[in-house]
């Protein structure tokens, strides 16, 4: 059986060759730079997650198990997640709301339609949600975590978890709502 580049890569990340780990910086930096940033606004502060996350991946390889391809990226995205949420809980004061609070109830209306919106306009409403909202929400969609699991993550109750996703949700249907309407506008 042939070895795909990862394993070849993972072989001489493993012998902490500098080459290697260039590599490994250069191939995959943008696209952890891109899951950093959904946790973390500032561009400072991503950047010093992103670099104690390339630390802590140098320090662990030994710890990396090839379980096939996209294994190497998937380690090295949970370890950006890991080190992002570690970060905000340091330095930020993540507010998880545990009360009602005057959002109303969205009756149960149809997904939006995300294809008529750029996934960059998107992403930038992600970012502007609440850094709670904003936590759950990415754990949820984007890592696929369960809300019980979220809740061990950050050490919140499980119904928390889902009353938080909840809300992101709506804020962001209010938001491609207010989006579509503003584009609207734009053409009468």
């Amino acid at each position: 059986m042939e070895e795909n580049k990862e394993q070849i890569l993972v072989q001489h990340l493993l012998l902490k060759e500098e080459t290697a780990w260039k590599e490994l910086f250069g191939v995959y930096s943008r696209n952890l730079t891109y899951v950093c940033s959904r946790y973390i606004i500032g561009k400072e502060d991503v950047h010093d997650v992103l670099q104690n996350s390339f630390i802590k991946m140098f320090r662990s390889i030994e710890s990396f198990e090839y379980r096939g391809s996209g294994s190497l990226k998937a380690w090295m995205t949970r370890i950006v997640v890991n080190e992002s949420l570690k970060y905000l809980k340091q330095n930020t004061e993540l507010k998880y709301v545990n009360h009602e609070f005057e959002f109303p109830d969205i009756p149960n209306e149809e997904e939006p339609n995300l294809e008529e919106i750029p996934q960059t306009v998107i992403m930038k409403m992600i970012r502007l949600l609440p850094d709670g909202y904003r936590t759950v929400f990415n754990l949820y969609v984007f890592e696929e975590k369960s809300h019980k699991e979220i809740a061990m993550l950050l050490g919140i109750a499980e119904n928390s978890s889902a009353s938080q996703f909840h809300r992101a949700k709506a804020m962001l249907a209010q938001k491609i709502k207010e989006y579509k309407m503003s584009k609207k506008a734009q053409y009468e």
